[in-house]
């Protein structure tokens, strides 16, 4: 198994330079892939920042990205509720962080918005400190 890094990823996904996107298709291709969590957060920030790309463009390379057979990531299970409650309106970041604390029974955030969107999902209740 081999692990890449975001910059990899980024060209599979956007093809915006030939050249790498070929070397990065070959090393998915010909491998089995480790994808680390960090990569996966940097991975949506660089998309989102960088290319422009929406929340629905996020979810839909992602998912596809993540069907690959040979694609290993952390918490499988996880990952795909994250980017379900990304599809219904989180932040990916916080719907990241949500998902992976799924067995806390308490997640506290300053963040207003993540906390009145999460109190429709999941079962770890979010709250902002008092």
């Amino acid at each position: 198994m081999i692990a890449v890094d975001t910059n990899v990823v980024v060209r599979l996904l956007t093809k915006d330079d030939a050249a790498q996107f070929q070397k990065s298709y070959q090393l998915f291709d010909n491998n089995d892939v480790f994808i680390t969590d960090s990569v996966i957060l940097e991975t949506e920030w660089v998309l989102r920042f960088a290319y422009g790309f929406d929340g629905k463009q996020i979810s839909t390379a992602f998912n596809q990205l993540l069907g690959l057979p040979n694609v290993n990531v952390t918490q499988p299970a996880l990952l795909a509720q994250a980017i379900a409650w990304h599809e219904e309106g989180l932040d990916f970041a916080d719907a990241f962080h949500l998902a992976y604390n799924q067995y806390c029974k308490i997640f506290y955030t300053f963040d207003q918005k993540m906390s009145k969107v999460a109190s429709k999902i999941g079962s770890c209740k979010v709250n902002v400190p008092t």
